[in-house]
């Protein structure tokens, strides 16, 4: 009986030894060899990046990354202020003009009858984002939080003109957030507030060496230190040389900002996570529309894309490479052609055709020569000289983009034959495709069609594509509930959520928009009690959101508690003075305490943002009727109807009014 139990002590032992192994070897093999990809590490800034790296420092200046984010002023804008510039939005009749006044800048909005100037709107502008080189868009902060305004400076054409998106009766005015995704790849690594989106507590200037090198904190450390390493010859592992990566690990790098689409972020990640180095499709998978006939087509921030659909780059990056394939060379990658401590400005035609010369031989360039009528200067036994020669021009074309008016780039599918893509002619959607990893699975399909649904095409089908991959996978219903919740709402199937949210048990939401929608959809059944309860979740998870604050002071109203809804719009208001819903709402909630006075003011508040807002000029109508001014509530309801011709609403007071 000894023998048996000290054999078994000793199996256990050994049992819990190997485990303990097996674990400590896991933890190393899943453990990065570079140090600063460790959470601890912090970001230093450019500036100290520079005490060392002057030489770097000054050419990356120059560079578009460089200059990719500013603080608004004269010296920073690439644009023409010298002539007075007018756009108009034909759709909104809104007028747009650039003001320049002393070194600060401005928008101005403004709406015309006749000869006469009826509505006007000043906006300074507080960020530039771009370059320069192929636009410069202008950002304003109302207390930390950034929204684009409706006007770009489109370079290469020097003219003023509504920002990408904004065309076509698209036009969101001061509307459109600025978002941390789109932000974190025009600059350093800004900070949100946590779970916001666009409430931001740090703001650098522009992209600095910590995007593609990593935190510096621990770099800058050992350096002081006197602890150098011989990057002749090895690796030092406190910073991210991109150049000695994996080719896999480089192209990351650059399509972490150079692949734009809809990204599906995994769960628990942030597009703060991502750090050089790092396998990208570990953090968030970048998804892309396929249509037909539109290979030819592309958007601007599609390099990465493009560039790995080249022949060129499939060949020499083939796992199997061999000494007999002709582009076994070298492994073609971004930095292959780019060094990104320079500007392509000034970057000569003779860098990028050496790195073509690193596989095609001088038989392929005598070829293009010929067919280009370019004439070289050659002997049989020398090498052949290309000076004159510009690969670029001929395999990587530039071209319009189909996202971003005025602008042409680079192309940077590389191939014999480009024909330039026709932007007028509306494509057949096909379905969507993961770019960067091709192990996904049907959650991150169906997060992947709701993304799109609401960013570009309001479609039923893609709905139906996401309810689809969401079926597929309902063997793990309870992982992807914040998702069925999402497209339910997308549906605005809100009685269906009710039963969802009742079936699942779920006694506590983690996440803010899913608690939301929750609420919106027991608001919508009248279930008021039950809404407030998820609204006031929302604002606990995330009480830097404040939309959140604006619903629930509406299901308060719809309990009759005006006060208490009061409170809850002037802390809305407080976060964002700029909402012209939050102040509709609150003249309402004046209204329904019989304060007309407060009432108007905070309609005509409203109205002053948006002159085309409907419930304020609806909620205007009704304050005249109240106060037996019949003239001024068919003043304002025909300016309802000049901008709806349908809305009911309208219609049946013209009708009573009569």
């Amino acid at each position: 009986m000894k023998k048996s139990l000290t054999l078994f002590l000793v199996l256990c032992v050994v049992a819990f030894f190997n485990y303990f192994c097996n674990l400590q070897s896991n933890s190393d093999a899943n453990k990065s060899e570079y140090l600063n990809h460790n959470d601890t590490v912090k970001y230093v800034g450019m500036q100290q990046c520079r005490s060392c790296h002057e030489d770097k420092y000054k050419t990356f200046i120059e560079t578009g990354m460089g200059k990719s984010f500013d603080i608004a002023s004269k010296s920073k804008s690439s644009a023409d202020f010298s002539t007075h510039q007018i756009v108009y939005d034909k759709f909104r009749d809104f007028y747009y003009a650039p003001i320049l006044k002393n070194d600060s800048l401005y928008v101005f909005e403004f709406r015309l009858f006749g000869k006469d100037t009826i509505y006007k709107r000043f906006e300074k502008v507080d960020f530039i984002i771009g370059s320069g080189q192929h636009t410069n868009s202008h950002f304003t902060n109302v207390n930390g939080y950034l929204f684009q305004l409706p006007l770009t400076w489109y370079a290469q054409k020097k003219r003023w003109d509504l920002p990408p998106g904004y065309e076509n009766n698209h036009n969101v005015r001061f509307n459109r957030s600025i978002e941390f995704e789109c932000m974190s790849c025009h600059n350093a690594m800004p900070t949100v507030a946590d779970f916001t989106s666009n409430k931001f507590m740090q703001v650098p200037n522009g992209i600095d060496c910590e995007r593609c090198h990593g935190p510096g904190e621990l770099h800058v450390k050992e350096k002081l230190a006197g602890n150098k390493v011989d990057t002749a010859n090895e690796i030092d592992y406190t910073i991210v040389n991109p150049r000695k990566l994996s080719w896999e690990r480089q192209i990351d790098v650059c399509q972490r900002c150079h692949l734009q689409g809809n990204a599906v972020l995994k769960d628990g990640k942030s597009f703060n996570d991502f750090r050089p180095g790092m396998k990208l499709s570990d953090y968030w998978e970048v998804y892309m529309p396929k249509q037909k006939d539109s290979e030819d087509e592309f958007i601007m921030a599609s390099h990465a894309q493009r560039l790995q659909m080249s022949k060129c780059f499939i060949e020499s990056n083939k796992k199997e490479n061999t000494n007999s394939n002709k582009f076994a060379t070298f492994n073609l990658t971004c930095v292959s052609c780019h060094n990104p401590h320079i500007s392509v400005k000034l970057t000569s035609n003779q860098v990028f055709n050496n790195a073509c010369m690193k596989c095609h031989d001088n038989k392929n360039i005598q070829s293009c020569n010929e067919k280009s009528v370019v004439k070289l200067i050659s002997k049989s036994s020398e090498k052949k000289n290309i000076e004159n020669v510009n690969c670029v021009n001929c395999h990587m074309p530039k071209s319009g983009t189909i996202d971003i008016p005025h602008v042409t780039v680079h192309d940077h599918w590389i191939r014999k034959n480009s024909n330039k893509h026709k932007m007028d002619n509306a494509k057949e959607f096909i379905a969507l495709y993961c770019i960067n990893n091709s192990n996904i699975n049907e959650i991150s399909k169906a997060k992947a069609y709701l993304s799109y649904y609401e960013k570009f095409e309001q479609k039923n089908e893609l709905l139906d594509s996401a309810d689809l991959f969401l079926t597929l996978n309902k063997k793990n219903g309870s992982l992807n509930f914040d998702t069925r919740i999402h497209l339910a709402f997308l549906k605005n199937k809100f009685e269906n959520i009710i039963e969802f949210v009742k079936n699942n048990n779920k006694t506590e939401i983690n996440n803010a928009w899913t608690s939301y929608r929750i609420g919106q959809s027991f608001q919508y059944a009248s279930k008021f009690i039950e809404a407030e309860l998820y609204y006031k979740n929302a604002i606990r998870i995330s009480p830097e959101s404040y939309l959140f604050y604006d619903k629930l002071a509406s299901v308060l109203i719809q309990q009759g508690r005006i006060e208490d809804a009061i409170l809850q719009l002037n802390i809305s208001l407080q976060k964002n003075p700029k909402q012209e819903s939050a102040l509709t709402n609150l003249g309402y909630a004046f209204m329904l305490k019989s304060d007309t006075k407060n009432a108007k003011k905070y309609y005509e508040m409203a109205l002053s943002l948006n002159p085309d807002h409907e419930q304020a000029l609806l909620n205007m109508v009704g304050l005249f009727i109240y106060l037996n001014d019949t003239k001024s509530a068919k003043i304002y309801l025909l300016k309802v109807r000049k901008r709806n011709d349908l809305n009911n609403e309208a219609m049946n007071a013209i009708k009573l009014l009569q």
